[in-house]
């Protein structure tokens, strides 16, 4: 017999949307399971530019999203400073920019009430010493770095401690309507590839550029676009601010600094599939070539990595170009598709999500006759999870404050220390998470850094052997999940520097430990 669970609500996605939408739902008394086919984060909400909007983007394409992105990115810096650096943003026009755009541009933030600032081109280059000295115009604005995994974290984090319950690599195979409505939902564990079951009185669609398949197992039809977006990570922080293109969007146009790293991006590629989503040699390239009009350093930085999101479009776009498709997010009751307690949340943007959640649980509350109203915009955004690994150095600087001599470095990229892996070991383990490499990567910074796990990966592991965290062949199978995991992103970037770390890595876990031979 299957394993059977109840609860209010069913959020399929474990995304930022859905994990968002998971606390709202806890602080309003509403119980709920989350389910995901792959890890937190693993679509969009983990493969953006990790950009918190000022809306500045988007007063020209789009300016309700441009004015939602500035509402949503301040009351995000109020209940989550820890998961956000406030970098500013500075939008920089070079001789190639059109002159409309460049003086249309601060009268077009002005009406969506976006603060913007004129700064001359040499107050830009002692800012940001690494922008081209071509440059024509330079607005500044209140964009912002965000850790979009830490976000995501403290949302499931924090509704799992008010009753929510999240379940990862689980896949929905099945719904069993009747009435009008949807009676259960059939799930598949793709770990043990057990079977199980779900009754809940409403069904959350999240599942973003998904959101399409899910709701075809409904028998409903939602259009979507998927557009493939490719990003670039460099070895170093570049900018302190985040910089961006003055002019319309386009491939190529945003560097944000990201902790220790800088992220440049992005392109915008239709796809038919979401079979394979991996940036592309060519896409790689064409960001290189964009990139040195703004930042010439960018032509010969090194990149240790590269990746691809799906941006979840709403529509039936006839255009080739698919940044003209709204990047507003869509709320679907599919009663006026004949089922009830089926609910479709999509479209957006990271910066968005809170209020994305917010409207999707006020049609919940709605259905289930809760009165309680929304309080994410008040609560701060913030779990009893271990969280000074997710900025680099951090774990150092707290336990040198507890007064700990016994520490030793596991992560020399990251500056993580032992202690600090100990400390979240433990946690995961009194939460039921797994304890394993790709759950300590997902939750802090192992392997981001410009090694890629070629060190820190053989230190944690010895370390989780003399712990006893891991028996037998386990160590081995978790080096190889990693190492395979990161190489990926890899895959596009390999020249010069990089290449050469991934030929060091090989030689080490190859011809050192004799990794390739292990079945």
């Amino acid at each position: 017999m299957p394993k059977k669970f109840k609860t209010d609500v069913l959020i399929i996605g474990g995304g930022v949307t859905g994990t968002g939408l998971a606390r709202d739902l806890a602080f309003r008394g509403i119980s709920s399971i989350v389910i995901e086919k792959d890890t937190i984060n693993a679509g969009a909400s983990g493969r953006n530019h990790g950009l918190l909007h000022s809306g500045a983007r988007y007063v020209s394409s789009d300016p309700v999203s441009a004015l939602e992105c500035k509402k949503e990115g301040d009351i995000l810096k109020k209940i989550a400073p820890h998961c956000i650096e406030e970098t500013g943003g500075l939008y920089v026009a070079t001789q190639d920019d059109k002159q409309e755009y460049i003086s249309l541009f601060p009268k077009l933030c002005k009406k969506a009430g976006i603060p913007c600032e004129k700064l001359t081109v040499k107050e830009a280059l002692e800012l940001e010493p690494e922008l081209s000295k071509e440059i024509v115009a330079v607005f500044r604005v209140e964009d912002a770095s965000v850790d979009p995994f830490h976000i995501s974290l403290e949302n499931i984090n924090q509704a799992i401690e008010h009753g929510a319950r999240y379940f990862n690599h689980c896949k929905v195979i099945k719904f069993y309507t009747a009435s009008h409505a949807i009676q259960k939902v059939i799930a598949k564990d793709l770990v043990n590839r057990r079977i199980f079951e779900i009754k809940a009185d409403i069904i959350v669609n999240a599942a973003g550029a998904w959101s399409g398949e899910i709701a075809k197992l409904a028998g409903i039809h939602v259009d979507m676009i998927y557009s493939k977006g490719s990003l670039l990570i460099t070895h170093n922080r570049i900018t302190n601010h985040v910089i961006n293109r003055l002019r319309t969007p386009t491939d190529g146009d945003i560097l944000v600094p990201g902790r220790t790293v800088s992220i440049f991006g992005t392109t915008s590629n239709r796809i038919e599939s979401l079979d394979v989503i991996r940036p592309s040699i060519k896409e790689t390239d064409q960001l290189i070539k964009e990139a040195k009009a703004l930042v010439p350093q960018l032509e010969n930085a090194r990149y240790i990595r590269s990746y691809a999101g799906v941006r979840p479009l709403l529509g039936n776009s006839d255009s080739d170009d698919d940044r003209s498709v709204s990047r507003g997010f869509s709320l679907m009751d599919h009663t006026t598709d004949n089922i009830h307690n089926f609910i479709t949340i999509t479209g957006g943007k990271m910066t968005t999500f809170r209020l994305m959640a917010q409207k999707a649980a006020d049609l919940v509350s709605k259905k289930l006759k809760n009165t309680t109203p929304c309080q994410t915009a008040v609560i701060p955004l913030k779990s009893e999870a271990p969280s000074q690994m997710t900025e680099a150095g951090m774990s150092f600087r707290v336990w040198a404050k507890k007064g700990k001599k016994d520490n030793i470095t596991m992560c020399e990229c990251e500056m993580i220390s032992k202690n600090q892996f100990k400390e979240l070991i433990s946690w995961l383990k009194k939460n039921k998470k797994g304890s394993d490499l790709n759950a300590l990567r997902i939750h802090s910074r192992l392997g981001k850094g410009a090694c890629q796990g070629t060190f820190c990966s053989q230190r944690v592991t010895g370390f989780m052997y003399d712990e006893n965290y891991f028996k037998d062949d386990e160590g081995i199978y978790n080096i190889k999940d990693l190492l395979h995991e990161r190489f990926i992103g890899q895959r596009s970037v390999l020249w010069d520097g990089q290449l050469s770390q991934a030929e060091l890595c090989e030689a080490l876990y190859c011809g050192f430990y004799g990794l390739e031979l292990e079945k």
